[in-house]
């Protein structure tokens, strides 16, 4: 059964460090090839925060920049929601030090750590508070810094991660577009296979824990890829499904930013043509919660968003989570 729309997004921005890490640069790191790295993954370059600069002003930016598209000020926000596994602490969250550098007094702030899946996660809390009327405008962003959680010596990770946020403002759908649907998943049972171990209450910082490098990222690749396949194959079909929506109706697909293989696989499987794919990877490598709304900010800029399209979410990451969200513009 079809939806109509109870939010929509109002305002769109987004942030990318000046820093710049080519496939070239890493050769000089660790033991790996431009060629081996764009094969396997797509990914040529990536963007790394400076030192001296945190989540929270990065994300920051890409909320003032979402703030202005929307033609809001941030007093006028309700709620912050902050999508990372990259805070800047445990606590404060990370989303409470963008309410403060931002100035929105009025609002509350939290954040989310469903990793890869986080911004549509906050996506879909954000529709589900304003469609019940609970809330009128939230900002929803999904910020990074995972460079700073990257394993420089592992030539299997180190290449795949970079630094950089999004963000979304969303308010009441003015009953003709907006988010038609939102889906959320996941599966406890295989969190082993993509991880950041130590740092926890189960493996508190400690001299061990810091030789066994248990502070960086840590996956299983082949795993991941082939759970990711399947899971944002099931997001996709639930929410075209749901929303009664026809892949071949859908004028845009963004995945979750993490290879073009998986990409590819899940535009095929979902029979979404090709041309249709929208891909950035190549530029900002993967970056976990920001990979969406980085792409979203960009196929707006670059006009490949136009009034009346239909765009397909999908993501996969950590946890396991994965998600979707079918929005009309």
């Amino acid at each position: 059964m079809k939806h109509a729309p109870g939010s929509m997004i109002l305002g769109i921005g987004a942030f990318a460090p000046e820093k710049v890490l080519t496939n070239h640069d890493l050769e000089k790191i660790v033991d790996t090839t431009d060629a081996w790295i764009r094969e396997r993954t797509g990914i040529e370059r990536r963007h790394i925060l400076e030192k001296g600069k945190t989540n929270s002003d990065q994300a920051a930016e890409a909320a003032h920049r979402a703030l202005k598209d929307a033609g809001l000020k941030a007093r006028e926000l309700d709620c912050i929601i902050v999508a990372t596994i990259t805070p800047d602490s445990f606590f404060p969250s990370t989303a409470c030090g963008v309410q403060a550098k931002i100035g929105a007094t009025h609002a509350a702030a939290f954040d989310i750590a469903a990793a890869c899946s986080g911004f549509l996660y906050g996506l879909a809390l954000a529709n589900s508070l304003i469609s019940t009327g609970f809330y009128k405008h939230v900002l929803v962003i999904g910020s990074e810094v995972l460079s700073r959680f990257t394993d420089w010596e592992d030539r299997a990770t180190c290449v795949l991660f970079g630094d950089g946020a999004g963000a979304v403002v969303v308010g009441p759908s003015d009953g003709k577009k907006g988010i038609l649907g939102a889906y959320m998943k996941s599966d406890g049972r295989l969190g082993h296979l993509l991880s950041l171990p130590g740092g926890g209450a189960t493996h508190p910082a400690t001299h061990e824990t810091i030789d066994k490098r248990m502070h960086f990222l840590k996956m299983e690749g082949r795993e991941v890829f082939k759970h990711a396949v399947r899971t944002m194959v099931d997001a996709a079909e639930h929410i075209l499904k749901e929303t009664g929506v026809h892949a071949s109706d859908v004028d845009l697909l963004i995945n979750h930013q993490a290879n073009v293989r998986i990409i590819d696989a899940v535009a095929e499987r979902v029979e979404i043509a090709h041309d249709k794919i929208f891909v950035n990877l190549q530029d900002f490598g993967n970056t976990s919660a920001a990979s969406i709304p980085l792409a979203l900010d960009q196929c707006r800029r670059e006009g490949r968003l136009s009034e009346g399209d239909k765009c397909l979410l999908v993501a996969f990451g950590g946890g396991f989570t994965w998600a979707s969200c079918l929005i009309q513009f």
